[in-house]
């Protein structure tokens, strides 16, 4: 297998052949999640496409330096995240506790859910909190360059002198004079110069929770800030991917590359990524219209919407069998298609050990493993790709039923072809192979336990009993042994 990898950059609005700066090196910075409430669908979908890029690099041999921040302090409630109060203190004061409080229940939420779906845990996950003194230092670096100003303890950048000399829509494609038309004036802006200025650094308020020391007064930074200096720490003035969700590009991706253009005169990522939005039956999924569920809602089927809850690997699939680029659609029928397609491929999985090898084939497999890589190739397409292990699994089907004639050889590329590309590069598990084995784990704890009793080792048989009831399962005693149950 010798073809290019091509990637869709947002920059170019194009797909172009994947070059890294350093090979066999490969820096990716994706935007983590401000961890004031329950990790939602939107965050789920673009960090599994996320998943996905970062096991395909590997998997073609790539080093990837993998970066994912957490946002912890800085981003406000406004659009452009820097009016209004500060998400984590104000969650932080509705439920009266610390900030760091609010930020741990949330940071371990979003780790369950990133687990639930199996995806791999970043190389490097810095927090905003933890890179203050990285930031002061660029903001000072950005006003000495004279694209920043200071008011009152607060630091501005100043995208319209910025736009001088370099172009501010780089990203998005607009333009200065019709971002500022469609630009809303809001309160406490007075002390910014122009309208699309952004913050650097936020003097606080006396009630503020979380603010530091500065050379400007006590504050804390702006959004934006904590992605140019923590990326430009881990990966360098200029690394490979930058990626997130779409909705970052016309301002957060956007100030971004002002702010290290101002700091370092580069544009911080060669490629970015950017993830499509989810729907709900066609409309924008949102709070405000009640079609909105957490990705536990999903599991469980706990919310109106659901005719019934769905496996973490059935969501992954369903997420998936669209391309990261394109909007996708929650439905009932959607999902439970989704469902039916998963057991069918996961069937086939099962099957291939049990499959006879014959002296001759009818089927050669080495184009089908070819034309698995070619979609991968064409900007990570796993439509295309899953489409082509529907065919694999097919061919499985056929030969278990005698139908068909695979050789020793073929067999062979065939069930390599299938764990690469279902386990490694999609980062399914066979849940159902799982729950198969579970009877047999606790049967074995079980006799364990009553050859712990027979041997007067009553402290170890309390032990296992207490443990298996702390994770939800019941064992009762009676004539004819011992019995569990799920309680």
């Amino acid at each position: 297998m010798n073809q290019d990898l091509f990637v869709y950059n947002t920059l170019t609005r194009k797909k172009e052949k994947f070059i890294p700066l350093n090979p066999p090196h490969v820096g990716i910075y994706v935007c983590g999640p401000t961890v004031y409430s329950d990790a939602h669908l939107g965050n789920s979908r673009t960090y599994i496409s996320f998943d996905l890029i970062f096991r395909y690099l590997t998997h073609l041999g790539y080093k990837v330096r993998y970066v994912r921040n957490i946002t912890d302090a800085g981003h406000l409630e406004g659009d452009a995240g820097d009016e209004g109060e500060d998400k984590i203190s104000k969650k932080a004061k509705l439920a009266q506790l610390e900030p760091m409080e609010i930020v741990q229940k949330y940071t371990v939420g979003f780790h369950d859910v990133m687990k639930a779906f199996n995806i791999l845990p970043p190389s490097i996950e810095p927090t905003a909190t933890g890179h203050i003194i990285e930031q002061i230092e660029l903001v000072k670096v950005i006003l000495a360059k004279g694209y920043a100003y200071e008011v009152d303890g607060s630091v501005y950048f100043d995208v319209e002198k910025y736009n001088q000399t370099k172009d501010y829509g780089v990203l998005s494609g607009r333009n200065l004079e019709d971002m500022m038309n469609n630009t809303r004036t809001l309160g406490g802006q007075d002390e910014k110069r122009g309208k699309l200025d952004f913050a650097l650094w936020i003097k606080a308020k006396p009630e503020h929770l979380m603010k530091w020391p500065s050379p400007w007064g006590v504050g804390f930074p702006g959004w934006h800030l904590e992605c140019s200096a923590m990326s430009n720490k881990y990966l360098g003035e200029h690394f490979d991917i930058h990626g997130g969700g779409i909705d970052l590009v016309p301002t957060h991706h956007t100030n971004e590359i002002a702010q290290n253009m101002a700091a370092c005169g580069k544009n911080p990522a060669t490629y970015w990524i950017h993830t499509n939005m989810l729907t709900v039956n066609g409309q924008k999924m949102s709070k405000s219209l009640g079609n909105s569920f957490l990705p536990y809602e999903l599991f469980s089927g706990d919310n109106a919407i659901l005719n019934k809850g769905y496996s973490p690997m059935t969501v992954r699939f369903f997420m998936l069998q669209a391309n990261y680029r394109s909007t996708l659609d929650f439905g009932n029928e959607a999902m439970e298609a989704s469902e039916k397609g998963f057991k069918r491929l996961m069937n086939a999985l099962t099957l291939m050990d049990g499959l006879k090898v014959s002296a001759t084939t009818e089927v050669d497999i080495q184009p089908l493993t070819d034309r698995c890589y070619a979609a991968m190739n064409d900007d990570f397409n796993s439509p295309v790709l899953i489409a082509e292990l529907f065919e694999a699994s097919r061919i499985i089907n056929s030969v278990h039923d005698g139908k068909m004639k695979i050789d020793a050889l073929n067999l062979a590329l065939l069930k390599n072809t299938m764990t690469i590309f279902v386990f490694d590069i999609l980062g399914l598990k066979n849940e159902q192979a799982a729950n198969d084995d579970l009877p047999k784990v606790l049967d074995f704890i079980v006799n364990l336990r009553n050859e712990a009793k027979i041997n007067h080792d009553y402290a170890a048989s309390d032990k296992i009993r207490k443990g298996l009831q702390e994770i939800g399962f019941q064992l009762k005693d009676n004539k004819d042994g011992t019995n569990w149950s799920k309680i």
